[in-house]
């Protein structure tokens, strides 16, 4: 952003100002947006919850609306918090808020908004790529060998300290094939603790087709990625060298579509179009032009990518169109609405 506002004249240090409307307001939107959009009835039972962003649960989409009007305020307004400073200019308490009506040279609404979604762009990419690191917002069972199995639930659920499993490691099994289901067969590859003093071969046997067996068919953090063949648990112990056990389990993977990367990948391309296009006009960019082909194509690409998606919470499931297919359907009608206007205002060719 900086380097937008350095090419077009700008002054940068605006920049600083803008990044602090920007972050309170995605926040403040996607946290609101995933309250009112997916979970009213819990959190309008437990208002407190609300503050409980560590819990998870923001909304792209109330982000969305959350940043638009941020920038708002940002273009008509100078808002300014006193603080009770408990260590100087580190830590503090707001006291009081002020604001005033300004106008800022140069950065009306749609000059400042098509600005910024090349960079709301780049972060969307960097946000779902983030969450197929974590295993989150994850696709369907695509029934076949390709996609993901997103492993990280079912080894956090056994890396507990109560669990006598040291280690766990999911391996592709070339010697059987996938089963009705279209699952791709793995093998759980179990390490023990090193506690010869607890642990024996019939201890394990008895954890295996008990507690073990238990996790996987009960636990939905387990049973959305692994499952358990139908007949007899299959499976092997045997000691390391170094004396601890170790045990494979046949199992069947539910792999499923990386949809976090089909949305990183497509945000990151609407990203660079985005900048090509400012890089041809820079400041006669026609008002509206970037945000109305950022609303299209991003909520667009949104409605399609859901259909590959599971359902974040369960009334969606009773639905033909989910809550985010739902939601990105009025914000792709602005888009067409300001994407046309902004058209209107390209310079006509003389003939």
């Amino acid at each position: 952003m900086f380097y937008l506002y350095r090419k077009e004249g700008k002054p940068e240090k605006d920049v600083e100002t803008l990044t602090i409307f920007m972050v309170v307001a995605t926040i403040i939107g996607a946290r609101l947006g995933h309250v009112f959009f997916y979970e009213p009835e819990k959190y309008l039972a437990h208002p407190i919850d609300i503050l409980k962003i560590w819990e998870g649960g923001l909304a792209s989409h109330g982000a969305a609306v959350g940043i638009l009007f941020g920038l708002w305020l940002y273009t008509k307004y100078e808002i300014k918090i006193k603080f009770f400073w408990i260590i100087k200019d580190l830590i503090g308490i707001p006291i009081g808020i002020k604001s005033k009506k300004i106008k800022r040279e140069g950065q009306n609404y749609f000059q400042v908004v098509d600005r910024i979604v090349i960079v709301v762009a780049i972060t969307g990419c960097l946000i779902r790529f983030g969450n197929f690191m974590n295993s989150e917002i994850y696709g369907i069972p695509t029934g076949s060998n390709y996609g993901v199995l997103f492993a990280k639930n079912v080894e956090n659920v056994f890396m507990s300290d109560s669990s006598p499993i040291e280690k766990l490691t999911i391996k592709k099994d070339a010697s059987r094939q996938p089963n009705d289901k279209g699952y791709v067969p793995v093998i759980l590859d179990l390490d023990f603790k090193n506690q010869s003093e607890i642990l024996t071969e019939a201890s394990l046997t008895k954890y295996l087709e008990g507690r073990f067996s238990s996790i996987v068919t009960n636990y939905s953090y387990v049973n959305e990625h692994v499952v358990l063949p139908e007949s007899k648990l299959d499976y092997t112990i045997k000691k390391a060298a170094d004396g601890h056990f170790q045990a494979d389990v046949k199992a069947f993977g539910i792999v499923r579509h990386p949809t976090q990367l089909y949305e990183s990948f497509t945000t990151l391309a609407i990203g660079l179009l985005l900048f090509l296009i400012w890089v041809k006009y820079k400041k006669d960019t026609p008002p509206g032009l970037l945000l109305g082909l950022f609303l299209v194509l991003l909520f667009g690409l949104r409605f399609v990518h859901e259909m590959f998606k599971v359902n974040q919470v369960a009334f969606e499931n009773n639905m033909e169109f989910n809550m985010g297919q739902l939601l990105s359907i009025p914000l792709i009608i602005a888009g067409i609405i300001i994407f046309i206007r902004a058209i209107r205002m390209l310079p006509k060719k003389q003939p």
